[in-house]
């Protein structure tokens, strides 16, 4: 197949988005596909990637969103992406938590007649509450709604965030989970001399890893450090550093984490703690199961198809911040339900290998492809445009 993948970020940027595409781009690049990517520029100073898994990446000029810099919004014309498109003449359009340019490249892809997916990834609407910008959240409600309704299909990578979208009337909508490379995340690598340097030989380490920003409610985890032998560590970077340092101030902070440092870490956890009410997914959930540690989270978004309760972990109700100490708690002091919960967070992650899920994305390819063709008939779909010729 040849696919056209639109992302609204991308690499040197570094987050979940960017994170999927580049699993995906492997995946198809492993398949025999061809893919095209488009995305925003990066951020001054930082290389722009101009080929990825044999993918060519096209830039568009961007500029970073006020009040959170790491978010670049680009906004070419529609005939600009046409033309990007009637090029490369792809068999579909996938785009990536299409947002800004993603809203562009959606007008492209129905003037050209062409099928998309669109991949609902962040919940970038609900944001404006924490930002303290709640007057914008329907306007971007809006903005996703019109994107999903005007996609030929929409995916989501939990059943929570399916179902908001059929709640704002998109109706094709599918459940596409994220993957996991259990060889890379997985209890072996649990190092005790690297505990050593954070807890103490009879301190039980609780730990949260992720960006450090307001939507992430690290905050929440305070009531944590007055529990009797807990060792807090946080992971991570961000806008919110300096502050939740302060209000975490018995917490060890390692700033952010890759590759075995981060493995080393996850792994050597005894009870991960998720704080974020708004993540339509939370990977750093299923990293953590990978490798054999037990989570508490809320029950919202996410973590509610990631979290067992009562068997891989615990889920609490948002905003009850004493029932998550009060499952911390029980973790804390009893080791052996650490360690039934982290042998059945590990074993829960056993189907769900990136090639799997990704196999499953060429399926919805197909379907998206052949509801184009129904929707062509019906007229909502105007025929596909004459393409370049291959």
């Amino acid at each position: 197949m040849r696919i056209a993948v639109v992302a609204e970020s991308f690499l040197p940027q570094a987050n979940g988005v960017t994170v999927t595409v580049m699993r995906l781009l492997d995946y198809l690049a492993d398949r025999g596909d061809e893919v095209l990517v488009l995305a925003p520029t990066p951020g001054r100073g930082k290389d722009a990637v101009d080929s990825y898994a044999g993918a060519e990446v096209r830039r568009f000029k961007a500029v970073p969103l006020p009040g959170y810099a790491e978010m670049r919004l680009s906004t070419p014309l529609v005939r600009t992406l046409e033309e990007h498109l009637r090029y490369f003449s792809p068999d579909v359009v996938h785009l990536a938590a299409p947002f800004v340019l993603g809203w562009q490249a959606i007008g492209a892809a129905q003037s050209l007649g062409l099928p998309s997916v669109a991949v609902y990834q962040t919940e970038a609407p609900t944001y404006a509450r924490r930002y303290k910008v709640k007057q914008l959240e329907p306007l971007l409600w809006k903005r996703v709604t019109d994107i999903h309704r005007r996609a030929t299909l929409s995916l989501a990578p939990s059943t929570y965030a399916c179902q908001q979208l059929i709640d704002r009337g998109v109706h094709r909508v599918a459940v596409w989970p994220h993957g996991v490379d259990r060889e890379v995340f997985s209890p072996c690598n649990r190092d005790e001399a690297l505990r050593m340097t954070v807890a103490g030989p009879d301190e039980v380490l609780v730990g949260y890893v992720g960006r450090l920003a307001r939507e992430k409610q690290v905050e929440d985890l305070a009531g944590l450090q007055s529990l009797k032998g807990v060792r807090l560590v946080v992971a991570g970077d961000g806008p919110r550093r300096e502050h939740i340092q302060k209000v975490l101030n018995k917490a060890t902070f390692t700033g952010h984490l890759g590759g075995t440092d981060l493995t080393r870490l996850l792994a050597s956890l005894d009870v991960f703690v998720h704080t974020g009410e708004m993540d339509t997914f939370a990977q750093t959930i299923q990293e953590a199961k990978a490798s054999g540690v037990p989570t508490v989270a809320p029950a919202r978004g996410g973590p509610i198809d990631l979290v067992e309760h009562g068997v891989t972990g615990f889920l609490y109700k948002p905003g009850d911040l004493h029932a998550m100490k009060r499952h911390v708690k029980q973790l804390v002091t009893d080791p052996g339900l650490r360690a039934q919960m982290g042998e059945a967070a590990r074993a829960s992650t056993e189907n769900r290998t990136w090639d799997a899920v990704n196999e499953q994305v060429t399926v919805h390819y197909r379907n998206a492809i052949e509801f184009a063709a129904g929707d062509v008939v019906a007229g909502t779909l105007a025929p596909r445009r004459r393409l370049l010729t291959r």
